[in-house]
């Protein structure tokens, strides 16, 4: 049997909050999604509210993953405990609230979810992100799912690729988020759907999700110019992977994008 999952890249802000309540329960029945995998670190700007959460779960998340501005709203660290259904990197300080990975029921059975963070550029206070892959991958109770999917977040190519060679056959999909530009590289290897990069779901005209002229601000030296969230018009990205639940392979991958 073959199952759908789809994987939206980094939700930006207001803009990309609204847009994703309003286009992914379409989507969902459009693509025949059995699940959904949401990057939400960016709802609310630098990081997401329980408010933010609770929306991208009702319309149509199934699980939310999150990165490096993981704990920047100080109301965050509760939800992360008390719901199942947000994750925040795994290789994290393991004094950090939350989980790193989950089981989830789909209509194809168990599967498991896990948020990994890169180290290049990016979170100091991480373990090694491939070492965590191979650690939850041992778990037991991860051996007995349908199928494994792993949004990894991180800041250069070269980690993320490097990533899939080592989760190569291993798992159903990997995807990249953080850098919220969508690459041309899906493929399946061994078994195993890629892309370096989702993209974004907020401002299409944007940088990155930032209002332009804000961002600018920065590049043109202002130390105290502050980033805010473009407006619409808005765009969703992400990725669609069929998998064979009896193996536990993907058998395609392919790029999505939603304008309006």
């Amino acid at each position: 049997m073959l199952f759908n999952v789809l994987a939206v890249g980094d939700v930006c802000g207001t803009t990309g909050v609204d847009f994703l309540a309003r286009t992914l329960p379409k989507l969902k029945r459009e693509r025949e999604i059995a699940f959904c995998v949401v990057n939400g670190e960016n709802a609310d700007n630098m990081g997401i509210s329980p408010d933010s959460a609770e929306t991208l779960l009702t319309y149509g998340a199934d699980v939310i993953t999150l990165g490096n501005h993981t704990y920047d709203k100080d109301n965050i660290n509760n939800f992360l405990d008390d719901n199942r259904y947000i994750l925040r990197p795994s290789n994290i300080t393991s004094r950090a609230a939350g989980r790193g990975f989950g089981i989830y029921d789909s209509p194809a059975g168990e599967l498991c979810v896990i948020n990994l963070i890169g180290r290049v550029d990016m979170q100091p206070l991480s373990d090694n992100p491939f070492f965590e892959l191979d650690r939850i991958l041992k778990l037991d109770e991860v051996k007995a799912c349908k199928a494994v999917l792993v949004d990894f977040h991180a800041e250069t190519t070269s980690e993320k690729r490097a990533m899939a060679f080592h989760a190569e056959g291993r798992v159903a999909a990997l995807w990249g988020t953080h850098t919220h530009v969508q690459t041309s590289d899906a493929e399946v290897m061994d078994g195993t759907g890629y892309i370096t990069d989702l993209g974004m779901t907020g401002g299409a005209r944007s940088i990155l999700g930032m209002e332009p002229q804000t961002a600018l601000e920065r590049f043109l030296g202002n130390p105290k110019a502050r980033l805010s969230a473009a407006s619409a018009p808005a765009k969703l990205e992400g990725a669609v992977f069929a998998i064979d639940s009896d193996t536990g392979k993907c058998v395609s991958v392919e790029t999505v994008r939603v304008l309006n």
